[in-house]
């Protein structure tokens, strides 16, 4: 009997740990055996992420967004833990990081921003409410493209924020954001006019799959050389990101429960609060100047591998800890 379409798809999204960890492994292996190619990789990074978001989006009708941000104790929750709890606790561990420039960059623009990628499968995983937080994707990436530069100056004072260039930001927000989202939103808004365009919308789920294990591929296969480069600096940053990730996910399950989210809804306040937005800061940190774009580019592509191996224990553990 012939493997179909739906087959396949099902398969992808049964296993879809087992490809993600595939493909950070390709990723490396390929980024070693072909040198050359990393810069070529580098260039698909913002158009694969772009696509990712995009069918990120399409999974999302306007009409349920605004149902998501009338959910107010779970938005509050997820804003309170994101942009209140996150900045505390990055203080907190950031003496921990060398007092290297260029790493602490890295390290900053990484862990202050909240994931709106791949937190959504791992969260539903693990029988978090995926599509509340889906829902509020738009949400977070708006606020945390708006309050990154504050964080960054609080943090690093005016002299050394400044550095980071606004630029790459704004690029960011409209190649990454602002056009995937104008694109799903057309593309839902055509689909109730064209079958083709309803196909299209109905079926773009099966792409999240093979298109996040596209984006860590290119991810690990461009920088892991930069990796290889900054190898003592970035190291030394793999216990922060560990400890990050624990206390994250304890005060994600705590905090969101004086504002009467249910269990699936404490879930995924955890997930959001844990992961981390590498994948949209990484070209960020790639456009900072000079030798910081490498070392900073490494702490953040550092952080994606600590957190993907994070995330398959949490995938296991929430749900037992949380019934």
């Amino acid at each position: 009997m012939p493997i179909t379409f739906d087959d396949l798809t099902a398969t992808l999204e049964r296993h879809q740990v087992a490809v993600y960890l595939a493909a950070i492994a390709a990723g490396a292996a390929f980024g070693i055996a072909v040198p050359a190619s990393g810069p070529v990789l580098e260039h698909a990074i913002n158009p694969s992420i772009a696509a990712l978001l995009y069918v990120t989006f399409l999974q999302v009708p306007v009409a349920r967004i605004g149902a998501a941000v009338r959910d107010v104790r779970f938005i509050a929750a997820l804003l309170v833990v994101n942009f209140v709890v996150v900045p505390l606790v990055v203080s907190a561990v950031l003496p921990l990081v060398p007092d290297e420039a260029a790493l602490r960059v890295g390290v900053l623009l990484v862990l202050l921003c909240p994931c709106v990628d791949y937190v959504i499968v791992f969260s539903g995983l693990a029988g978090g409410d995926g599509h509340r937080l889906l829902a509020a994707t738009p949400l977070l990436l708006l606020l945390q493209m708006a309050l990154l530069p504050v964080y960054l100056t609080i943090f690093l004072g005016d002299e050394l924020a400044a550095a980071v260039d606004a630029g790459p930001f704004v690029t960011a927000f409209v190649v990454l954001i602002a056009i995937p989202l104008a694109l799903a939103w057309a593309t839902q808004s055509g689909a109730r006019r064209s079958a083709r365009l309803g196909s299209l919308s109905t079926g773009a789920g099966s792409a999240m799959v093979p298109l996040m294990a596209l984006v860590l591929f290119v991810v690990v296969g461009s920088q892991i050389h930069a990796l290889d480069d900054h190898g003592r600096s970035v190291t030394s940053v793999v216990g922060v990101y560990v400890l990050f990730l624990i206390v994250m996910t304890v005060l994600g399950l705590l905090i969101s429960r004086p504002f009467g989210v249910g269990v699936t809804g404490r879930r995924a306040v955890a997930f959001s609060g844990a992961t981390r937005n590498s994948l949209v800061v990484l070209p960020l940190a790639l456009a900072l100047p000079g030798e910081m774009s490498a070392i900073a580019g490494s702490a953040v592509v550092t952080q994606t591998l600590i957190e993907v191996l994070g995330m398959v224990v949490l995938v296991a553990v929430i749900p037992r800890i949380t019934r």
